[in-house]
């Protein structure tokens, strides 16, 4: 019988210490159990829409879920990158999104808007919250995908709720 061995994991050796890592990995781990929810929502929201903005929301939902979907690669790698497994199951994302699912049933357009609005302001506060952590590690990569997701989360928070204004 043959001993199975295996090579040694080489160690991650960024000049971040392990904890800060593992920290940063977690709350990034929220953020894009965050974005994927929101891209989600927002690609129902497209298939779903009805009404009057029939066509200018459809339109702004694509152009939304396509960003969303692309944001999840960055942050993925990002944590890989770190040193640790990025989540990927709808189960993981269920736990660790701060943003409740798409409703099973759709809403009315401009509740549709609204929701997403709120999605993207839950996003950014996601983001937001690792600043602190991410600076204290001195690891500006991670506050690069942090700035760029904020930029990207209060703009379209802003447009989404100009277009619930009376």
């Amino acid at each position: 019988m043959s001993k199975k061995t295996t090579k040694p994991v080489m160690a991650v050796n960024i000049g971040i210490a392990e904890k800060d890592r593992a920290a940063i990995a977690k709350g990034l781990s929220h953020l894009l159990a965050d974005t994927y929810t929101l891209y989600l929502t927002t690609h129902n929201f497209h298939w779903n829409v009805t009404g009057p903005m029939f066509n200018s929301l459809h339109t702004m939902f694509m152009e939304q879920y396509t960003e969303l979907w692309n944001a999840v690669d960055p942050i993925a790698e990002r944590i890989r990158s770190l040193g640790h497994v990025a989540p990927g199951s709808y189960a993981e994302f269920a736990k660790l999104s701060s943003l409740p699912d798409a409703p099973t049933t759709p809403p009315k357009a401009l509740e549709m808007v609204a929701i997403l609005a709120k999605g993207h302001e839950g996003a950014a506060r996601t983001a937001r919250a690792m600043f602190d952590l991410v600076d204290k590690a001195s690891d500006e990569p991670t506050a690069d995908v942090l700035v760029q997701r904020l930029t990207v989360h209060e703009q379209a928070a802003w447009m989404l709720r100009s277009l619930l204004e009376a």
